[in-house]
């Protein structure tokens, strides 16, 4: 039995590799041969009638650790300088406006329609309005620089608005002035915490002269992220600003202080460090998709009475993004159908306490939205593809 699993996993681990290295030609997304690997694993194992152990219960751990390195993978790839100004302004139009919107209309739709109460609509409306970073930044790997940072930055700022907008939500009872003062506290006190602790862990990562040096900072990073998190923070904040300290200390090489770093040869620690997490990052990521294809009911895909509200959201989505591209002044081809919904949507989805749920968004719902989109996105990176050939 040992062996079979061993055999199994590396077999599942090689072809994902596999998956990742063609998905730039083939423009199929990763996630979706992921998730129908993960069903197949599932149908196998029944079929021959394998016990496997109950693992729905390490989606969620499987889900944080991917988020924090997803997150990082992505704030190590943004640069910040005066020339990235204007990208950065409208990466965050993009990324917050189009979610708040998108989300207080689903809310109301969903209100009206379900007869739930707003507060509740809300917060389950809020995982189906972020883009996921997990899907998109390994997806537009050809497309021009420009527009590739652009997805890089939104789609990694709006993992990180979703999650904070969402637990904003989620775990104030009531929503008042009280709140909003409480959460203007919370982000204040992680900022500083975020200032401390990124100059504590980078100073640790330039000092460390041990042959392991790389991964105990990142089980620290984690360790950080998931106390910051307890004290109910906005911990996202601190994933971002670690990373983009790290990637952007050139920047700040005439600051004394930053200086005492010594920069240019501390960015040969951070490349590698880089390294580290990428590699981490698809360890974690395709854990948490296999896993989550492995859970899926064939019945959960093929359910009509969600399909129709996932087509609903799923035309809102690019209705949104269409208006959203024209305000910022971007290109519609390719980005228009760049918005896939993945990793932060399922892990937001599985950490609305029961009492909160409402029965339109269920599980069907959640993999539905997230497969239309991601074929949706493939459809306009092949269509990207072929207007680049003939010149259109």
């Amino acid at each position: 039995m040992t062996t079979a699993i061993i055999l199994t996993l590396c077999s599942l681990f090689l072809l994902a590799y596999i998956f990742d290295l063609t998905s730039a030609k083939t423009k199929i997304p990763s996630v979706i041969l992921l998730f129908f690997l993960g069903w197949a694993a599932k149908e196998i194992s029944t079929l021959f009638e394998i016990q496997v152990p109950e693992l729905s219960k390490l989606l969620p751990v499987f889900g944080t650790v991917g988020l924090v390195l997803i997150v990082l993978e992505g704030a190590l790839d943004l640069e910040f300088n005066a020339s990235k100004i204007s990208l950065v302004k409208k990466s965050v139009i993009a990324a917050l406006i189009p979610m708040v919107g998108l989300g207080f209309l689903l809310a109301i739709i969903f209100q009206h329609f379900g007869h739930y109460n707003f507060k509740d609509s809300l917060v389950n409306a809020i995982p189906l309005c972020i883009i996921s970073s997990a899907i998109a930044i390994p997806s537009v790997k050809n497309i021009s620089r420009r527009d590739k940072e652009f997805v890089i930055y939104e789609s990694s700022l709006s993992d990180i608005f979703g999650v904070i907008f969402f637990n904003f939500f989620a775990l104030n009872e009531t929503i008042n002035f009280t709140s909003f003062a409480h959460f203007g506290i919370q982000f204040l006190v992680i900022c500083l915490v975020s200032f401390i602790a990124t100059l504590g862990l980078a100073f640790l990562l330039s000092r460390i002269s041990h042959h392991i040096r790389f991964v105990p900072i990142i089980i620290l990073i984690i360790f950080i992220y998931e106390l910051a998190k307890m004290l109910n923070l906005p911990a996202l904040v601190f994933i971002l600003f670690l990373g983009l300290f790290l990637a952007n200390l050139d920047e700040l090489k005439d600051i004394s202080w930053i200086s005492k770093l010594k920069p240019v040869e501390f960015n040969k620690d951070i490349q590698k460090f880089k390294e580290i997490v990428i590699e981490g990052t698809f360890l974690i990521r395709t854990l948490f998709f296999l896993l989550f294809g492995y859970l899926i009911d064939s019945k959960e895909i093929l359910n009509t009475a969600s399909l129709s509200w996932a087509l609903v959201i799923v035309t809102l989505i690019v209705v949104f993004r269409f208006l959203q591209l024209r305000l910022i002044k971007m290109p519609l081809r390719p980005l228009l159908l760049i918005a896939p919904r993945g990793l932060v949507t399922i892990l937001l989805f599985i950490t609305i306490i029961p009492t909160d749920k409402i029965a339109i968004v269920n599980k069907s719902l959640i993999i539905q939205v997230i497969i239309i989109t991601s074929l949706m996105m493939m459809v306009g990176l092949i269509t990207n593809k072929k207007s680049r050939k003939t010149g259109n």
